[in-house]
C-alpha cells in the first residue's frame, strides 16, 4: 500500500481542478476544508469519550496485544483441545496420570483395540 507522495496530491488537485471546473473550485475547496475539520473534531471527541470511560489506564494500555490480525485460529484450537481438565490443586496426581494425546494427532488401531463405532451416525 503506498502512501500519499507529493506528485500524487498535484496529480490529484490537478484532475479535481479539472473535473470541477475553476467556476466551483472554491466551493468545493471550501467543503473539504469543512468536512476535513468535521472528521478531525469527531475523532478528537471519540478519543476523548474513550478515555474518560476507560479511565487513567488508557495511556498503559498496549493496543498490539488486542490486534485480531495476530490470532492464529489454528493455535487457539489447538490450545484449547490440549488444555488440561483437571484442576492444578493435585500436582501429585498429575504426574501418574498418562500425558493427554491431541485427539487430531492420528491413532493406529488393531484387532484388539478397534476403533470407535458410532451406530446412530451411519
Amino acid at each position: 500500500m503506498g502512501g500519499f507522495s507529493l506528485d500524487k496530491v498535484i496529480m490529484i488537485a490537478v484532475i479535481a481542478a479539472i473535473l470541477i471546473g475553476p467556476e466551483r473550485l472554491p466551493q468545493a475547496a471550501e467543503w473539504l476544508g469543512r468536512t476535513t475539520r468535521r472528521v478531525r473534531d469527531y475523532a478528537r471527541g471519540a478519543r476523548t469519550r474513550v478515555e474518560e470511560e476507560v479511565g487513567d489506564d488508557f495511556g498503559e494500555v498496549d493496543w498490539t496485544k488486542l490486534d485480531p490480525r495476530q490470532y492464529d485460529p489454528r493455535r487457539i484450537i489447538r490450545e484449547a483441545l490440549l488444555e488440561d481438565d483437571a484442576p492444578a490443586a493435585a500436582p501429585a496426581a498429575a504426574a501418574v496420570r498418562p500425558p493427554r494425546t491431541s485427539p487430531l494427532i492420528a491413532r493406529t488401531f488393531s484387532a484388539e483395540d478397534p476403533p470407535p463405532f458410532d451406530d446412530e451416525a451411519t
